[in-house]
């Protein structure tokens, strides 16, 4: 693997998940294939379980780890070919990108969008510049529209705690007081065309996501339609696709509670987390043995220290 800044870089999920199965039961297993190795963890925006599980899942590897907070740490960066630099920004990411190849063996970058610019945010600008100019491996930390190291913590969570070979598995949007993005669910959505469910996604009327993602994907308009008889019920907040970047709807009854649950196959509760409570999901089913946010979000360790062992492995 030379890169994974998208759920489309994985080749054969089987196979990851099931390194991921074995880095679990022994993460510190392979502690000789990082040494003298360090990965660069840049970030552009806040991050609890992604920073530390990825710094955690490195150190399982005996990498050397250094972190900077780009926005209040290092330069200003100007991305923009050809531009004067007569702005707030002092360095091209050219240069910044090159200069910090020199000192890492791999790059992890964390990006949010706009949420203003459909067209800027899909070009996923500051990756797919480090892409570009970076002489090492790049891994998304999440990124404008992806989120792929939480979507093999999904996969993994689901692969195992599924009771039939063929679950059924529900994203359902619900309500939020931010306008938040598609990264999560867009990165979701695609690890469930890989593997072996039943998958539906239900959110309002006109809150559809992306659909060159979600061709092919159920979509029920009524969450408790949705919501019968689902093995797994994935919660998430994003904003409005069409009407980029919008909050068009803050309707309280999606908050998934006991009503809702009622419905499901005893359903596992999934979140990416934080998650806001009693406006994503009731207390009740949060404190409750259905919701496994805790073992999931366990699991973001061993998918950042799958894909960084795939990585390094092709460059040993």
């Amino acid at each position: 693997m030379k890169k994974y800044t998208s759920v489309d870089d994985i080749q054969n999920l089987n196979e990851l998940l099931k390194l991921a199965k074995k880095i679990k039961k022994n993460p510190f297993a392979n502690k000789e294939l990082g040494r003298d190795k360090t990965i660069g963890l840049l970030f552009f925006n806040p991050s609890l379980r992604t920073r530390l599980s990825t710094q955690k899942a490195a150190r399982n590897l005996g990498m050397e780890c250094m972190v900077m907070n780009l926005n209040t740490e290092g330069w200003t960066l100007e991305f923009e070919n050809g531009t004067i630099m007569d702005g707030s920004a002092s360095e091209h990411i050219k240069e910044a990108a090159r200069v910090i190849s020199q000192y890492c063996d791999i790059i992890a970058i964390r990006s949010f969008p706009t949420l203003k610019d459909k067209k800027k945010d899909e070009e996923e600008m500051v990756i797919s510049s480090f892409l570009t100019y970076a002489s090492v491996p790049v891994i998304s930390l999440e990124g404008a529209t992806e989120h792929p190291l939480q979507a093999l913590a999904d996969a993994l969570t689901i692969e195992e705690y599924k009771k039939t070979e063929r679950p059924k598995v529900v994203l359902s949007w619900a309500p939020h007081p931010k306008a938040l993005p598609q990264s999560v669910p867009n990165s979701f959505a695609k690890m469930m065309k890989k593997m072996e469910v039943d998958f539906i996604i239900t959110h309002p009327l006109g809150y559809e996501l992306n659909p060159e993602i979600t061709k092919g994907i159920k979509i029920v308009y009524n969450q408790e339609e949705a919501f019968r008889n689902a093995d797994f019920i994935y919660a998430k907040n994003w904003s409005n696709y069409n009407d980029y970047g919008q909050i068009t709807s803050e309707d309280p009854t999606w908050t998934i509670g006991k009503r809702q649950m009622d419905l499901t196959n005893n359903a596992k509760f999934m979140h990416c987390l934080p998650v806001r409570r009693n406006m994503i999901v009731t207390d009740e089913i949060l404190d409750s043995e259905t919701s496994i946010v805790i073992p999931e979000a366990n699991n973001r360790i061993y998918s950042a220290q799958t894909i960084l062992t795939k990585i390094l492995e092709e460059l040993t």
